[in-house]
């Protein structure tokens, strides 16, 4: 009863803008975490209110942007004062099949990085946080505008599981596990990523130089990893360490390429600790 009073009260697109504890105090159901559309990209996840808070720009993996992860991490952010948008990049795909990391555009991704920065309930911080092949991505698409000198840069880069250089297009209607009769190699002629409508300064084995970038990046990976080896976060620490003082590492002994639930929690204090200290006043 109560809230169908709020809904006719009050207009959909101010519900998220009311003061939660106004409400609590008039004795109201008030959601803690709501969802704001992003124009022209999609949907985020952040703290009712109106702000402004910090963002964090999710990017997802091989399992795709439409697996529910992604989201799954950002309620995770948003739950601790983040507007947190999980950025859907591979090419097709649906909730059955994860679609196609080839000939990404890392464009829109800068794009959508600027989008958030604008987007009116933020405070104008926001962070980048990749998870395997998004940690790829994250990675490189920061070195990449680092290169160029932008002003849009990230004001903080977080990457797990992440590899060091630029691996080969992934589509998972042709992935097979290993020993399965259908299982075929990467062909290295198919690219990830395309950049100002290019791919040819990034073919695979190409090192991402994330040392262009010198704000603070937090680096984290299992060091049982079996999808993508922890000597490739080692070599990245190896590399930065010399050059970036704002610069984390954090290996979580025993664990594969997805945390369990105890290192799992360890690793969301290290990584919200990390975006609490540089993207929150």
């Amino acid at each position: 009863m109560a809230g169908d009073i709020v809904s006719a009260c009050l207009p959909v697109e101010r519900l998220t803008a009311v003061c939660p504890r106004c409400l609590l105090e008039k004795g109201f159901t008030v959601l803690s975490i709501v969802r704001r559309l992003l124009p022209e990209f999609g949907t985020t996840y952040g703290p009712a209110g109106e702000g402004p808070f910090p963002a964090v720009l999710l990017l997802h993996g091989s399992e795709g942007g439409l697996s529910g992860w992604s989201h799954r991490n950002a309620v995770i952010l948003a739950a601790h004062g983040y507007i947190a948008y999980p950025h859907a990049y591979s090419r097709g795909g649906n909730a059955w099949n994860a679609g196609a990391i080839q000939d990404v555009p890392l464009d829109r991704t800068v794009e959508a990085l600027a989008a958030l920065r604008n987007f009116e309930f933020c405070s104008g911080k926001v962070g980048l946080y990749g998870i395997s092949r998004g940690g790829e991505h994250a990675l490189l698409v920061t070195s990449l505008m680092a290169s160029e000198g932008g002003s849009n840069l990230p004001d903080a880069v977080a990457a797990h599981s992440a590899a060091d250089v630029v691996c080969g297009a992934f589509d998972a209607r042709k992935w097979r596990d290993a020993g399965d009769p259908g299982w075929q190699a990467w062909d290295p002629g198919e690219r990830a990523w395309q950049w100002r409508g290019s791919s040819e300064s990034l073919k695979p084995t190409t090192p991402i130089e994330i040392e262009r970038y010198n704000g603070p990046v937090f680096l984290s990976h299992g060091t049982r990893d079996r999808v993508w080896s922890v000597e490739m976060t080692r070599r990245l620490e190896e590399r930065l360490r010399p050059v970036n003082p704002l610069l984390e590492t954090h290996y979580y002994e025993g664990e594969d390429h997805t945390c369990r639930s105890d290192a799992e929690n360890v690793h969301h204090e290290k990584l919200i600790g990390f975006f609490d200290r540089h993207l929150k006043p």
